[in-house]
């Protein structure tokens, strides 16, 4: 009797470890993310660094500002995901770096306090023409035929000679 329940308990045990294993956080990672690594790598230091500099420090940039090439922007972002919930972003970081000519003028740095939500028109564009009914969807295919691969454009067979 014993050696049954010792059983079902180390059952129950290695389901209930598989069970909160399952549901534990996974974390995606995205972008330029030093900290990572326990890596500590300096901010670029106004006047002292180059374009090359940075470059070389933190890679290319995740982009660019549009019509001018002033200003490099740096993503990063931790974003976490519990079983089938819908994922969420638990850290973001933007470093913004402003060049003038060839050396840095300006470094800004942005976290997830700073961003905003973009709501989106989920409304539809209506269309013309004429919408179909049930009926007409499911009927409307009655009495037409496919073209067969030796018909012609007009519906019918060429002539053979």
């Amino acid at each position: 009797m014993k050696r049954g329940l010792l059983r079902l308990s180390a059952v129950a045990l290695v389901a209930a470890a598989a069970a909160t294993s399952a549901c534990a956080p996974t974390h995606t990672y995205n972008g330029f993310l030093p900290d990572r690594n326990n890596q500590e790598i300096p901010e670029p230091q106004v006047g002292v660094d180059t374009r090359d500099t940075v470059t070389a420090r933190f890679g290319t940039p995740s982009t660019t500002a549009v019509f001018d090439q002033t200003a490099w922007y740096y993503l990063s972002s931790v974003q976490e995901s519990v079983a089938f919930y819908t994922p969420r972003i638990t850290q973001r970081t933007v470093m913004v770096v402003r060049f003038d000519g060839d050396t840095v003028s300006g470094v800004e740095k942005y976290g997830l306090e700073r961003g905003r939500l973009v709501a989106y028109d989920d409304h539809i564009t209506p269309t013309r023409g004429r919408e179909l009914g049930f009926l007409e969807q499911l009927l409307g295919n009655v009495g037409r035929a496919p073209r067969l691969p030796g018909d012609d454009e007009r519906g019918g067979r060429p002539n053979q000679r």
